[in-house]
């Protein structure tokens, strides 16, 4: 991999002969775990200006209509998140000269408040070619990291790390994107964590998220809104409105509820693992190639570049004495070039065998393949791949393995299909049949389910204090915990439609190996699971710890205090906006320089909120953290009593029964204007 220096450029074609799609990945680590950027594409000319507002690519405008540019969105890394952009370069038209890729934060934050700036370019195979880091960021609010050109017939990179103290608003006039005056105001004094996404507190419709074609416009992050009055936001609109699937229940004309309506895709009749994985990778590619949209979001990862796709099954390819038959092939064309992976597909939580994918591995290198993909049910861990496949270094074609889980397929058309929208009717019943299908308790696509076997034993010796630090077995159960954590993020944001990432605190290290090994050790020592997740919109973090010595999973949220009004009051409102939340709930006041302020459940406090003040009537409340408590599930898989289960059940009901009912995180600056005005 080539290390770069600022204004240093290098030609794609001389790192990679599979350079004709590529990944860039723009990364940053926060010392805090809550600071956070947003990226954006401006596709230039020859005058080095937009042809059109619809050239400049953020988070309300992500993709292309020729595919040549994907925003895929945030993938939590080891220590920070990483935003990954894709792009066909085979497919930007021939009158754009220059890609520019920048981020820039909201609430006029600067990047001098995050860590390791850097941007990444890999190619089609997944191969990471170049790397420039940041290091002088300093106050700007807005950053080119870098830009792709083109030079006769090929593509360069430049690394350019050039800030814009004017934020979003002046990179994107200097590029001929008209801006708003309102709109640029916007910028200036509203912003939120949200990156611009809807105001949950009424499900979006079809109308509110399909983007609208305006002139004079910038993106901007939406302030958190009041229940009253929804906050609004300038952003570009496409000539066409997407479709997504309402969410009730539609009324059923059958006579009884013992009626099953007719399904594209059955599943009751599967009886045995091989025909769940048959009917799986059947049902699933063939809704790839028919929906473009859902197709692009799954491969674009791995390099495949958008155009044409078809999906092919049981395919017999010869292999030694005796023929493979991989479950699927996929095989996309674009500008007369191929771009084809192998499909090995497992379900009901069977894993794929080694030696079956290095089989695939060694074919795919002999014909050419780009990809094999594994999908099966486990989620795939940064740093530790779900296969060791062997790659000979020796072929001048190199393949990459890939995994997918089948949560994050599920959590991808639960995207498409309620929150984003798709290009037509049909497209969104073909999605809504394959997440029915996916969601059916006889199809076996439910993602991870088992804590595996070394569970039980750690368990049993953190039960019985027999177990000691260095046991490989609680670096399993870390994993999988790990695992766990990530599907339930997926879960929650396709429900959602917002995003929720696990935390990494940058003090644990940037290297996901060290950081497990540290989270092993600790666990031995105090028998707790912790994690954190950050939601999108929510006031704070929301942090799960299972511990296993008291068989009690606690889910909790810090909220700061409000700096106005009197304490009584704060409490008193509190209390009110938790009005529907459990008795339960426990709520503890946090006191500035102490460990801990009064307490009690929401049961006793709604009739004596003042029992939240301290004693201490000088002492500053700097917040209130909310708790729920429930006993948790003992067995490793996936019973009624298990521990995923109950993990899974205690996140869901402390959203839906808390976090909902919270006031969503208020703009600094706003708020301090806010103050200034009642002085």
């Amino acid at each position: 991999m080539q290390e770069m220096v600022k204004g240093s450029n290098v030609a794609l074609a001389a790192l990679s002969e599979n350079a004709g799609s590529v990944i860039v990945s723009l990364s940053w680590v926060s010392p805090t775990g809550e600071g956070d950027a947003d990226v954006s594409v401006l596709l230039l000319n020859a005058d080095g200006k937009v042809r059109s507002d619809s050239d400049f690519y953020f988070y309300n405008n992500p993709v292309s209509a020729d595919g040549s540019v994907q925003l895929l969105g945030k993938t939590p890394t080891g220590s920070g998140d990483e935003d990954r952009i894709s792009f066909d370069l085979t497919a930007v038209p021939s009158d754009i000269d220059r890609i520019v890729v920048a981020a820039s934060r909201y609430e006029r934050a600067g990047f001098g408040e995050l860590e390791d700036l850097r941007v990444t370019l890999a190619d089609g195979g997944g191969e990471c070619l170049l790397s420039f880091a940041i290091d002088d960021a300093g106050t700007v609010s807005a950053i080119i990291f870098g830009e792709l050109y083109r030079r006769g017939e090929e593509w360069k990179f430049r690394a350019v790390g050039q800030g814009y103290g004017s934020g979003l608003a002046g990179l994107a006039t200097d590029f001929g994107v008209d801006i708003d005056d309102d709109a640029g105001a916007e910028e200036e004094s509203h912003g939120d964590e949200d990156g611009g996404q809807e105001d949950t507190a009424a499900p979006p419709t079809a109308v509110e998220q399909a983007p609208q074609v305006t002139p004079g416009l910038v993106p901007t992050p939406r302030p958190p809104g009041d229940e009253a009055k929804p906050a609004k936001a300038a952003r570009p609109r496409t000539a066409k409105k997407k479709v997504t699937m309402p969410r009730g229940v539609r009324k059923s004309l059958a006579e009884n509820e013992n009626w099953r309506e007719a399904r594209l895709f059955p599943v009751p009749a599967l009886k045995s693992d091989r025909e769940r994985e048959l009917r799986a990778t059947s049902v699933l590619l063939s809704v790839m190639a028919q929906v473009p949209e859902f197709g692009r979001r799954l491969l674009a990862p791995f390099g495949a570049p958008a155009g044409r796709m078809e999906t092919f099954t049981e395919v017999s390819l010869p292999h030694g004495d005796t023929p493979r038959r991989p479950d699927g092939v996929i095989r996309v064309e674009r500008a007369g070039k191929l771009w084809t992976a192998l499909v090995e597909t497992k379900t009901n939580g069977n894993g794929v065998k080694v030696e079956q994918v290095q089989a695939y591995v060694d074919i795919a290198a002999r014909r050419g393949y780009e990809a094999v993909i594994t999908l099966t049910n486990d989620v795939a861990l940064e740093g530790s791949p779900l296969v060791e496949a062997k790659i000979d270094g020796r072929r001048k074609h190199k393949v990459a393995v890939r995994h997918l889980s089948w949560a994050e397929v599920t959590h991808q058309a639960q995207m498409l299909i309620r929150h984003e929208g798709v290009g037509d009717k049909a497209h969104a019943w073909l999605l809504e049949e394959l997440l029915h299908y996916l969601q059916h308790e006889n199809s076996g696509c439910h993602g991870f389910q088992n804590m595996g076997s070394a569970w039980v034993p750690v368990r049993n010796g953190i039960d019985d204090e027999t177990l000691c630090q260095g046991d490989p077995r609680i670096l399993d159960v870390i994993e999988s915990w790990e695992r766990l954590i990530r599907q339930i993020c997926l879960s929650l944001g396709g429900e959602l439609g917002q995003k929720v990432l696990p935390v990494q605190r940058a003090k644990r290290g940037a290297d996901p190996k060290v950081r497990r090994t540290l989270m092993a050790d600790q666990f031995c020592l105090d028998g707790r699971l912790q994690a954190e997740l950050r939601i999108e919109g929510a006031p704070g973090i929301l942090a799960i710890c299972a511990d296993l010595r008291t068989g009690k999973l606690r889910t909790s949220i810090e909220i700061p205090a409000s700096e106005q009004g009197y304490p009584l009051t704060r409490a008193k409102r509190l209390v009110r906006r938790l009005a529907e939340a459990p008795a339960d709930l426990h709520i503890e006041t946090l006191v500035e320089g102490e460990g801990g302020g009064p307490r009690g459940t929401l049961e006793r406090l709604r009739p004596e909120p003042a029992d939240l003040l301290p004693k201490n009537n000088g002492a500053r409340i700097t917040g209130f953290r909310l708790s729920l408590l429930k006993s948790m599930g003992s067995s490793r898989g996936n019973a009624e009593s298990g521990f995923i289960r109950s993990v899974d059940d205690a996140v869901r009901r402390f959203h839906t029964g808390v976090v909902v009912h919270l006031d969503r995180p208020a703009p600094r600056r706003a708020a301090a204007q806010e103050g200034a005005g009642a002085g």
